[in-house]
Formats: C-alpha cells, sequence, structure tokens
C-alpha cells in the first residue's frame, strides 16, 4: 500500500492530480496492472505488498484479483501507462485498499487522489469502513491515512488504519457517476494525443 512517485518527469504536467483523472480499471487490464507492479522498484515493491515478492508472484497478484467483486482505480500517462494503481478487496462489512504509484512525481497527490476515489466507491456500496494495513516504515501511506483522518493502530511494526464512512447519499451517488464520466473523457483524451503521437513518429521515420 506504498505511495511511491509517478515514473518519468514528463509523465504528466505538475500540477495536482483529482479524481477525475483516476480511472476504472476492468479485467482486461490485467496486463498492464502486472506491468505497473513490475515496475516498481524492489523496496516499494516491498512496501506495497508488505513482503519482497518475485515477478512471477507479482503477476499472480494481479491474474488473482477478483473484478467481480473488487475494484480497480488507475491513474495514467500520456501514453496510457499505469502510473498509479488502487486496488480495493471487498470483505464482509468492510473493504481493504492497496495503493502503488510508481517512482518520479511524489507530492503531485496521485495517492490521495486514488485514496479518495476509492473511498467514495466503498461509501456508494453501502460499505461503512475501509482498512489499510502497511509496514509501518511506509511513510507516504502514514502521511495518507493521517490527512484522511483515519484511526491508526501501530504493533510490532505493521500498521491497521480505519476510515469509517458515511452512508451512501444521492448527493455521493451522483458526484461519483460525474467523476467516472469525467475520468472517461479525461482517458479518451490522452489515448487521442497519444495516437496522434504515434502517427506523427511513424511520418518523421518514413
Amino acid at each position: 500500500m506504498n505511495e511511491q512517485t509517478v515514473g518519468r518527469a514528463d509523465a504528466l504536467p505538475r500540477v495536482r492530480l483529482t479524481t477525475s483523472e483516476v480511472q476504472r480499471v476492468t479485467e482486461g487490464a490485467r496486463a498492464l496492472l502486472a506491468a505497473h507492479f513490475l515496475a516498481l522498484p524492489p523496496e516499494d515493491r516491498r512496501l506495497r505488498f508488505g513482503a519482497s515478492l518475485s515477478g512471477d508472484s507479482v503477476i499472480a497478484y494481479a491474474d488473482r484479483i477478483d473484478f467481480g467483486r473488487d475494484a480497480v482505480f488507475g491513474v495514467f500517462d500520456n501514453d496510457l501507462a499505469a502510473v498509479g494503481i488502487a486496488h480495493v478487496a471487498f470483505g464482509p462489512g468492510n473493504a481493504e485498499l492497496g495503493l502503488s504509484v510508481l517512482p518520479g512525481q511524489r507530492g503531485r497527490g496521485a495517492g490521495s487522489a486514488l485514496f479518495a476515489r476509492a473511498a467514495e466507491h466503498v461509501r456508494n456500496r453501502s460499505v461503512s469502513s475501509l482498512f489499510m494495513h502497511c509496514l509501518a516504515e511506509n511513510a507516504a501511506i502514514m502521511h495518507i491515512a493521517r490527512k484522511s483522518g483515519m484511526h491508526i493502530v501501530a504493533a510490532a511494526g505493521d500498521v491497521d488504519a480505519h476510515l469509517s464512512l458515511a452512508p451512501a447519499s444521492p448527493l455521493s451517488i451522483t458526484g461519483e457517476y460525474l467523476v467516472d464520466r469525467l475520468a472517461l473523457y479525461d482517458y479518451a483524451l490522452k489515448s487521442h494525443v497519444s495516437t496522434l503521437r504515434r502517427i506523427n513518429t511513424a511520418l518523421e521515420e518514413a
């Protein structure tokens, strides 16, 4: 659950991210998710998963995500690579959140935007508690937890953080719907720009 930082320095403009740039990820993106997790440096991967996982284990994790039950959200750069991922795993009465953002643009709010989007999604599914578990040394996630008002309990090098969520309301449900539409527009725009860039590159090389 490590809010790391985004990959290339030019991947995204130097402005604060909002939830309207957080895209819902579908089952067809498993390879994209695996590529994101594999791109995490070894230490970042250890902080994200709580252990030093091999490449095969990371791919297996992506393959095991139950998209029928869980929700996955992503932040994408202009080449449509996933620079940040949030995985919401639903359980009885609560949901657990895992976060990762690639190195390169810490401080732009990618982790906070992913957290806010995930929390709103959980709230609107009539789940009353959002839960995060991480290593106590994971300063970035600890920062998000404190800033979000989570109740934090630390023991033996591990941290459990809980956030009580308000019941869903017509306003929260409508808000999530609008954010989804804006995120789709943002992704479509990036896809269009990426296609034009590839065409221009091909023409220059012809």
